[in-house]
């Protein structure tokens, strides 16, 4: 079955636009032009612009006729929001030592002053990405009442959001004492405290062990966090450098000045990140048991 003329005459139309022979703004030819040139009645040239219309190709202006619409995507408002995840986006990409305000603005297709209505200067940016990007842990509400598997939960919600943006860690730990004020930072204690509701402990001690806890945590993300710098700045691996190092430590093993340790490391497969916060893990929270059995006492 043929296709229907006015449909012929739409795509046509389309073809052209879609060509550059018709730009945004131009007239399209009218009915009149149509009828003339297909040779169809005007229902079916009026027609075929109304189905132009329907499909956003055209568009009636009063006094103009008929011209071709813009089809270019509106770009939505720049907001905070907008800007402080494009700048997530860059820092998990190349490392915070590739992102400035110039870098971040590039990127979003604005002038750098342009930023500046949202986040008044870097500083504050790498709070509200910190703020962003650790309120992607996830903590059950209300979450188990047992303190350990509730502390566990907090232990790995934090060690996801940290190997998921490995420039995290260096915000939030700049100062274990004073750490930056982040609502989700905020939140996450507040939930971890709650575990230790009904044990006995007093509420500086409860504050200490979660404090500990998070440095932990912390203190292994950090260590990962200046490795996955390293990389991003030299593009050398990790473990492209360990492979250059290992002849010098095969012959600080050989040396016979660190026997306990030759014999520890020999046949030893390599211990990764995970592991190790697998292994600290257990052990924080054995501590932490310890420490609430002896308050019973």
């Amino acid at each position: 079955m043929s296709e229907a003329p006015y449909l012929r005459i739409a795509a046509d139309v389309r073809r052209r636009i879609a060509a550059g022979e018709l730009r945004p703004g131009d007239r399209v030819p009218s009915t009149r032009a149509l009828v003339r040139e297909w040779g169809v009645a005007m229902a079916t040239a009026a027609k075929a612009l109304s189905v132009l219309g329907e499909q956003g190709w055209v568009r009636a202006v009063p006094g103009s006729g008929t011209v071709v619409a813009d089809r270019t995507p509106v770009k939505p408002p720049l907001g905070r929001d907008a800007v402080v995840r494009a700048a997530i986006a860059l820092a998990d990409a190349e490392g915070l030592a590739a992102l400035s305000m110039r870098r971040l603005a590039a990127g979003l297709g604005v002038g750098p002053m342009a930023l500046y209505r949202h986040v008044p200067d870097k500083e504050e940016l790498l709070r509200l990405m910190a703020d962003v990007a650790l309120g992607e842990a996830e903590l059950p509400d209300p979450g188990p009442a047992q303190w350990r598997p509730r502390l566990e939960l907090a232990a790995r919600a934090q060690w996801r959001a940290y190997r998921r943006h490995p420039w995290l860690a260096p915000i939030v730990l700049n100062s274990l004492v004073r750490p930056p004020v982040l609502a989700a930072g905020l939140r996450l204690v507040d939930w971890s405290l709650r575990a230790l509701a009904g044990t006995g402990l007093k509420r500086r001690v409860k504050l200490q062990v979660v404090m500990t806890l998070n440095g932990w945590v912390g203190g292994l993300a950090v260590s990962n966090a200046f490795e996955v710098q390293a990389e991003q700045d030299t593009g050398i691996t990790g473990d492209q450098r360990l492979a250059a190092d290992m002849a010098l430590l095969a012959e600080y093993l050989g040396s016979g000045r660190f026997p306990v340790l030759a014999e520890v490391m020999t046949g030893l497969e390599d211990v990764g990140l995970d592991d190790a916060f697998e292994f600290g893990l257990r052990r924080q929270l054995d501590g932490i048991a310890v420490l609430l059995d002896w308050q019973r006492c």
